[in-house]
Parts: structure tokens; sequence; C-alpha cells
């Protein structure tokens, strides 16, 4: 019997079942390499979460000589430093995005000021601390001299600023990608009734882009959390409760960095402990972007039809 040209049922089966079995296999690769992090990260941290148990969350002092472990001002220095980032990012990236996604689609222009886009959002976070030590320190101590502040130079502000700037990028270029998908007939129906660009952008490009807008904020906000060297090294790496924006600090990742290489017993314990809030910090931000990213979606296109 001729079967060129033919596929053998049972072997096509077979075929079928070993690509679904080895697809399964990497899909769960990636679960278990969560379930690993996670379980090395509670194993390791258990002595001083059965030293400290839930007052390691509102424990103001860190100590190694008395073994007392606080991480409460890694804590509020992780939020002061990202969210003010997030604030001071947030119009810079919108504009960028409405720029380069409205005004400068196409050409030299719009090539040239994406590839800067990009190489910025590439270029290593020591790149950007020593650059913030050169330039940033010293603007922020000069403006502390002229308000009456200690001129540390270092604190959440300076830090603040080098991570709003590391962010930018990131949440530029993904606001650019999705202005860009805004349908065409939309913004034209606008202008045919005789609607400024300004409005176009306002009331329909805005509206129709937020949930891509959203998910760039919060990437953004997840990058900031988890910056570790060039925050380090803007800090001022004090491990006292900050008192205000332009207090020398820490946050999870630098003290984490900063400590770990000569910690030992429940000192290092403490810091992955403080390693494992900051792993489900970040897989929180991500849950929620994810939700209201799904949810702007639905409602877009309810919108929309």
């Amino acid at each position: 019997m001729d079967t060129q040209g033919k596929s053998i049922p049972g072997s096509t089966d077979r075929s079928e079942k070993r690509f679904r079995f080895i697809l399964a296999l990497c899909g769960s690769l990636i679960v278990l390499l969560l379930l690993a992090i996670l379980v090395t990260l509670l194993v390791t941290a258990l002595p001083s979460i059965k030293e400290f148990g839930l007052f390691f969350f509102i424990g103001k002092v860190w100590d190694a000589t008395t073994e007392t472990f606080g991480a409460l001002p890694f804590l509020v220095g992780t939020l002061f430093t990202s969210f003010l980032a997030l604030l001071i990012s947030i119009p810079f990236s919108l504009a960028i995005s409405i720029f380069l996604g409205e005004y400068f689609k196409e050409g030299a222009i719009s090539g040239f000021l994406r590839s800067a886009v990009e190489i910025l959002a590439g270029i290593p976070s020591v790149i950007y601390g020593l650059w913030g030590l050169f330039l940033l320190m010293p603007a922020v101590r000069f403006i502390e001299m002229k308000i009456g502040v200690a001129p540390h130079g270092v604190g959440i502000l300076t830090s603040s600023l080098i991570l709003s700037i590391m962010i930018i990028p990131f949440s530029a270029s993904l606001g650019r990608e999705v202005i860009t998908l805004v349908p065409g007939d939309l913004k034209e129906a606008a202008y045919s009734l005789g609607a400024t660009r300004f409005e176009v952008i306002k009331n329909i490009v805005i509206p129709y882009a937020r949930s891509g807008l959203t998910a760039g904020i919060l990437l953004a906000l997840g990058r900031a959390i988890g910056e570790t060297m060039a925050v380090t090294m803007l800090i001022g790496n004090s491990n006292f409760l900050p008192t205000g924006i332009f207090s020398p600090a820490n946050t999870m990742a630098s003290v984490i960095a900063n400590e770990f290489a000569e910690a030992t017993g429940v000192t290092a314990a403490s810091l992955i402990y403080i390693a494992l809030v900051l792993f489900f910090v970040t897989m929180i931000v991500n849950i929620a972007g994810t939700y209201v990213i799904h949810k702007l979606s639905i409602e877009s296109s309810k919108e929309v039809s």
C-alpha cells in the first residue's frame, strides 16, 4: 500500500502526546521554580520568623549587636522611594508616550527618539547610580542648604529622582506601543466632528489606551520596588525610620545588598525574611496589575462597542 504523503494515525497521536507533554513540562517548570524560590526563602527565614513573628513588620530597631530586628524602616523607605518616583515619572512618561505615539509616529526623528528610549531602558543601574552621585547628589545638597536642612545630599529624594529617571523608559515605551494601536477610525471620526488634536488625545486616545498605560505604570512600580544598586548608592543606607523626603534611609533591597555578605545566624535569617516580604510585595503588585489591566480592558471593549 502506498503511504507516501499520508500520515499514520497512531504515529500522529503519539507525536501529539509527546509534544503536549513537553509543553506541559516546560509550563510546570515555571510553577516549580516559583515554589522553589518561595520554599527556600521560607525555610531560611524561619529562625527570624519564629523569633520576631509579626513584630518584625512594626519594629523600628535594626541592631545586629543586640540581635533586635524590625523591618519597618525599610518598608517605609521602599514605599517612599517607589511611590515618589512613580509620581515624578508619570507625567513625563505619559508625555513621551503621546509625543512618540501621536506626533512622531514615523520618520528619522521618531526612530532616533525610540532608540534613545530603548538605550535608556538598557543602561545598567550602577551607571545611573554613578551619574546620580555626580549630578543629583550635589543638586539635592544645594537645595537642602538653601532650605536649612542637614545637607546630606543622599536620601529618599535623591534615590527617588534617579528611580524616576530609570523607570520612565519602561512605561513610556509600553505607552507608545499602546497609543499607536488606537484605531484610526475613532480619531478620524472625532476630527470630522471638529475636535482638535488635544481633544482627540484627551477624549479618545487616553481613554482607549488606559489599560496599556496602566500596565506601563505598574511595570514601572515593580521595577522601582525591586531596584537595588542605584538606590543603594544614593539613599544614604540609614537603618532608621525616615522622617522626610530629605532623610537618609534604606529600602528592602538595599539593606539586603549592604549587609547580607557579612550576615550570619539570626541576622542573615532576618535579611532573608525581608527578601520574603519583598517577594510577596512584588507578587501582589503583579497580581493587582493583572487584575486592573483585565478589568480596564473589559470596560474599554464595552465602551468601544
